[in-house]
């Protein structure tokens, strides 16, 4: 009976063992083996136009080409896009504490204007920060609401817009960089409406009259600013500055190696601020420190060909 145990264990260790091998081939040696790069992505702002293009799906097209392989864009939402990368899922036990089960696994990055968020930091490994971000308080010019006067202290601004909120309608989007927890909305006494429908279509419905004003992250608010002008008014910001960033499994190491070396090259020779001044040409002047050191653009590139 001994001897079968034993041999039973040691079957168990080569299933594990194989499981572990492959898991690791995944990494930047499975994505060249298999020969397409997955990118994972929501339709937002202009990271995922939903037209075939994109900041994020620029990028990501050229890191496919950088290590040789393939381009695959693979649409996901807020709700999964993590389980989407990581097959993993979190799930409530019958006793009420959160566990994780399979899931699986449709893609190899994350790109689509991801805010790095503590919770997001314990489940996946993010690259260098790719764009800055904050979250806006906006509503539209018919609205009482004021903007405030920079006062020089960030936190100082914060407090002033959180002032303002006693009793108002916002439209907010739990799951999101826009989760009101974040930034401890209910604390302000704001009367929150969780908006069912996509980021990109927040603030049109502030303009149907569905809420007075709504939280926007800067990307969204630059697209929004330009594609609705005169029809926007800042009011000023919730959060401290933030940062976005690509994703990784944490067991990719390689991968996300792989990329950092292709992002460096593309700040140093001109074609990551020639994507920005395409889809975000206003980015620059907001939050210019944020792009010092990047190279400027070249007259032609040829990797934007």
């Amino acid at each position: 009976m001994k001897r079968i145990v034993c041999r039973l264990s040691v079957s168990l260790l080569l299933v594990v063992g194989f499981t572990f091998s492959a898991i690791a081939a995944e990494d930047l040696a499975g994505v060249k083996e298999r020969g397409v790069l997955r990118h994972l992505g929501i339709p937002y702002a202009n990271f995922v136009t939903g037209s075939g293009d994109g900041l994020s799906v620029d990028l990501m097209r050229l890191f496919a080409q950088d290590i040789g392989v393939r381009y695959e864009y693979v649409e996901s939402d807020f709700a999964t896009i993590i389980p989407d990368l990581t097959g993993r899922k979190s799930v409530k036990n019958m006793d009420g504490k959160t566990g994780f089960e399979k899931a699986p696994i449709k893609g190899d990055v994350i790109a689509s204007g991801l805010t790095v968020l503590p919770w997001r930091e314990e489940l996946v490994a993010f690259s260098s920060a790719t764009f800055p971000t904050q979250i806006w308080l906006m509503t539209t010019p018919e609205s009482k609401l004021a903007p405030i006067t920079p006062s020089g202290s960030i936190d100082t601004d914060i407090r002033n817009v959180r002032a303002l909120l006693k009793g108002r309608n916002i439209l907010v989007k739990s799951g999101t960089c826009l989760e009101p927890s974040l930034y401890r909305l209910a604390d302000t006494g704001a009367k929150m409406k969780d908006f069912p429908g996509s980021l990109n279509e927040l603030f049109p419905a502030v303009m149907q009259g569905e809420a007075e004003a709504t939280i926007l992250d800067v990307p969204d608010a630059l697209v929004a600013m330009s594609k609705w002008a005169g029809k926007i008014k800042v009011i000023g910001p919730i959060s401290e500055e933030q940062t976005m960033a690509e994703a990784f499994r944490k067991e990719d190491q390689q991968l996300r190696a792989a990329y950092e070396a292709f992002l460096a090259k593309a700040k140093g020779d001109g074609t990551y601020l020639a994507l920005i001044q395409k889809y975000y040409p206003d980015a620059a002047y907001y939050y210019a420190g944020f792009f010092e050191g990047c190279a400027e653009p070249k007259a032609k590139s040829a990797r934007l060909k």
